[in-house]
């Protein structure tokens, strides 16, 4: 560990670090087709309008909620409903890690990483301490950071650490397990593709004013297929805080983050 640190950069993972939009959100769509009996299968706009609402990042919640809407259009009431979460969740993991949980076979095994370890040094290199806070569950980020990526151990906080997001609990603990034996650090840097993450930079900014925070947006591939959803997707990111939107994690540099903070 290094001792003394220049800023610290965090990482939210789905989005970020690995392209989900075959994995988590197929999952969703999947889900949601499931439980309205095949009524409704939400497109991947449908998913980001949803999200863009920024207190949907859990993907069981945001499942159940579109499939509540969904019946809710119908005419009937959430009491009428009275949806099992728990099924949701179950017949979600199904899809996503597979039907066995001791060895995944799911939509998890073909995502595409998006970053490389080799950026993660260049960080270490240029004095720049980094970690990981994601709503993804604990399991389902270190298949990610350990198993893809080769990490041993990074400084992490999932699903089971801290309150879902806005709730900048999670981002708070990780900037103090990084900070373990460092001087404090006055810029934090939090990186992530959603309202809800920008939300929650906005949220520690609130309750840790002695700090600069720094909301950084990524545009998910699947929104870069064509260039005005990724111009409306970006805007979103910015109105909802991010000081800049970056089309893949790797382009916020040592010189960028050096540039964010000065």
């Amino acid at each position: 560990m290094i001792e003394q640190t220049t800023a610290i950069a965090i990482f939210d993972i789905d989005g970020v670090v690995r392209d989900v939009s075959g994995s988590y959100r197929r999952a969703i769509a999947d889900t949601v087709e499931y439980f309205t009996n095949q009524g409704y299968r939400p497109t991947p706009l449908d998913i980001d309008k949803l999200k863009s609402e920024g207190i949907w990042n859990n993907d069981w919640e945001a499942s159940q909620e579109l499939i509540y809407r969904y019946f809710e259009n119908q005419g009937q009431t959430r009491e009428q409903l009275q949806l099992d979460y728990n099924k949701i969740v179950t017949f979600f993991q199904s899809r996503y890690r597979g039907e066995n949980p001791d060895n995944w076979t799911g939509y998890i095994c073909n995502e595409p990483l998006l970053l490389q370890l080799s950026y993660l040094e260049q960080l270490t290199q240029a004095g720049i301490a980094w970690g990981f806070f994601s709503g993804a569950t604990r399991g389902s980020a270190n298949y990610v950071l350990e198993k893809r990526l080769g990490l041993q151990s990074p400084v992490l906080i999932a699903m089971e650490d801290a309150p879902g997001k806005p709730d900048p609990t999670g981002l708070l603990a990780t900037v103090r397990q990084l900070e373990n034996g460092l001087e404090t650090t006055s810029a934090i840097i939090y990186v992530g593709d959603t309202v809800a993450d920008m939300y929650t930079v906005k949220k520690a900014r609130e309750l840790d004013s002695s700090r600069t925070w720094i909301g950084v947006g990524v545009l998910p591939p699947h929104v870069q297929e064509t260039a005005a959803r990724g111009d409306a997707y970006a805007q979103t990111l910015i109105a909802a805080g991010a000081a800049l939107v970056l089309s893949n994690v790797q382009e916020l540099t040592p010189e960028q983050i050096q540039e964010l903070v000065s």
